[in-house]
This record gives structure tokens, C-alpha cells and sequence, in this order.
């Protein structure tokens, strides 16, 4: 049974919108120290503040969640495990290829940042969402958690930020900076309307979700015709994109597959949290226009 982080009675529709009254102000704010004090994110220590706090939430919410769940002890250290170190491996190999330039365009004549991509969603995504066991994970930890995990994207107002300061094109940095920002400020708003327990609730959530894959496959293919490889369309004059080298290369390297598989899951929790919304519909009726026999 899919459960809810909080129930209707507790959380008003209005306090979806309420959410944007920090989330917003803290936007503006990183925005503006990105374009203020340009060391900042050149730096590096943004990104790894920012990786290491999902890290820790990630780590958090697996192991609350496997609480909530009818495994016995042994069985929930081993899905932690089993989740955890691939991921912090992942996490490991990719820092520090991302340091050493491996992903920078001329350091091979097939560029690596596809493949760095792609693979980690082709090889997780069917373990993930076919796991029965993950499937228990998910079903007995709220939905709203996977949508509030992506506040993170807020971060994403960075690329705004560059191309303020004429360091990015305006084609790549001013889609996929907005639809980064915008998923990432709704990401709370989308996750109490789904928590609410409301068909308008979940529509939202729904629209969320599709929302912020279209902003990934935007700045994805945005990406790859605009960056010098096999893939480019269009040859820019100016500002180059420059996402292969460290440290702006760790979003599309690493952050970029880990949002697609998290928006994977939820679309996973949605599809039968709708199911199990339209079953108990349907099972009400037939319940109704029995009583109504009955009586009749």
C-alpha cells in the first residue's frame, strides 16, 4: 500500500503555494552569489556541498524508508548496501574522472560525457524499477519524498548566472537554467499538493514530473548540438558552453542521470498510486449501487 507523508486534513492547499516563500528568496540569493563572486562556483566546494547533502538525504530516506517496510533486519542492511555503494562508487568514479579531465573534448576523440549520460540510466533504470525488493522501498516510503528530494535543482540557476556574465550561450543556458529552476521551485509546492491526498494533488505531481524530465532532454540535446563532438549541429561565435570540465561537467556527468532515474521512480509511484486511486473509485460505486439494491 502506497503510503502518504501527510494526510489531507493536515496540510492545506495553500501551503503548496507558501513553500515558493523560501524557496524562491534562497534562488535569487544563489543566483546572485554565483554572479557576484564568480570563485564561488569555479571553486568547486558549491558542488560538493550540494552532492554531499543529497548523499546524506539519499542515505537518510533509504534507510527510514526500509524501516517502514516487512523485511526482516538482515534483509534491509542488504538493500541499503546494495543501493548505497553502487551509488557512492558512482558518485566516487565520476568526482574524480570529472577532476582529471577525463571528460574534457580533446582528451579522447570520442568524447565520454555521453556515455556518462546515458549508461548510468540504461543499467540502472531496469535494475531499479524491476527490483522487487525496491519495490517494497517504494511502496512503503511517502511518494512526496522523491518529488522534494529534486529542491536540489534550485542549484541549477547557476547557468543564469554564467550567462549573465557572458560565459555561457544564452541557446543552452536560458532553458535549461529557467526549467532547472522552475522544477527545482516546485519541487516542495508539487510534493505538499501531492501529499494532500487530492486528485488535484496528483495531477500536479504528474505535471511536475513530466515537467522536469522535458527541462533534462532539453538541456540534453541542447547540449549536445551546441558542445564541439560528433553530435554538433550548431557552431556557436563567442561563449562556448563549457560543461567538460570540472566542475561544471559533474551536473551533466552525474547529476543529469541521477534526476532521470529519481523522476523514473516517481513516475513508477504515480502510475499506481493513480491505479489504486481509480481501483478504491471503482470499488466505491459498485459498493454504493449494491447498498442501493439492497435497499431498493
Amino acid at each position: 500500500m502506497i503510503t502518504h507523508a501527510v494526510s489531507a486534513a493536515i496540510v492545506p492547499p495553500r501551503s503548496a503555494w507558501r513553500s515558493l516563500l523560501w524557496t524562491a528568496p534562497f534562488t535569487v540569493l544563489w543566483t546572485s552569489l554565483n554572479y557576484s563572486l564568480p570563485m564561488l562556483p569555479e571553486s568547486g566546494l558549491p558542488a560538493l556541498a550540494v552532492r554531499l547533502m543529497v548523499h546524506g538525504l539519499l542515505a537518510l530516506g533509504l534507510s527510514l524508508g526500509l524501516e517502514s517496510t516487512d523485511l526482516t533486519p538482515g534483509q534491509r542492511r542488504t538493500t541499503w548496501l546494495a543501493i548505497m555503494v553502487p551509488f557512492t562508487l558512482w558518485a566516487a568514479v565520476t568526482w574524480t574522472a570529472a577532476i582529471n579531465g577525463v571528460f574534457r573534448t580533446s582528451a579522447s576523440p570520442l568524447s565520454l560525457l555521453p556515455a556518462a549520460i546515458f549508461l548510468p540510466v540504461i543499467i540502472g533504470a531496469p535494475l531499479l524499477l524491476l527490483s522487487k525488493r525496491v519495490g517494497q522501498l517504494l511502496d512503503a516510503m511517502p511518494t512526496t519524498w522523491l518529488v522534494a528530494l529534486q529542491l536540489y535543482r534550485v542549484f541549477g540557476s547557476q547557468w543564469l548566472a554564467y550567462w549573465l556574465r557572458g560565459l555561457l550561450p544564452g541557446l543552452w543556458a536560458l532553458p535549461a537554467g529557467t526549467g532547472d529552476v522552475l522544477t527545482g521551485l516546485f519541487a516542495v509546492s508539487a510534493a505538499i499538493a501531492l501529499a494532500n491526498g487530492t486528485a488535484e494533488g496528483l495531477k500536479a505531481a504528474i505535471l511536475w514530473n513530466i515537467f522536469g524530465f522535458a527541462d533534462l532532454a532539453l538541456a540534453i540535446t541542447l547540449g549536445m548540438i551546441i558542445s564541439p563532438g560528433p553530435f554538433q549541429l550548431i557552431l556557436l561565435n563567442g561563449s562556448s558552453i563549457g560543461l567538460d570540465g570540472y566542475p561544471n561537467v559533474l551536473t551533466p556527468a552525474f547529476v543529469v542521470p541521477g534526476s532521470i532515474l529519481l523522476h523514473a521512480l516517481l513516475l513508477r509511484q504515480l502510475r499506481r498510486r493513480s491505479r489504486a486511486e481509480a481501483a478504491t473509485t471503482i470499488a466505491s460505486s459498485y459498493s454504493g449501487r449494491f447498498l442501493k439494491t439492497q435497499i431498493s
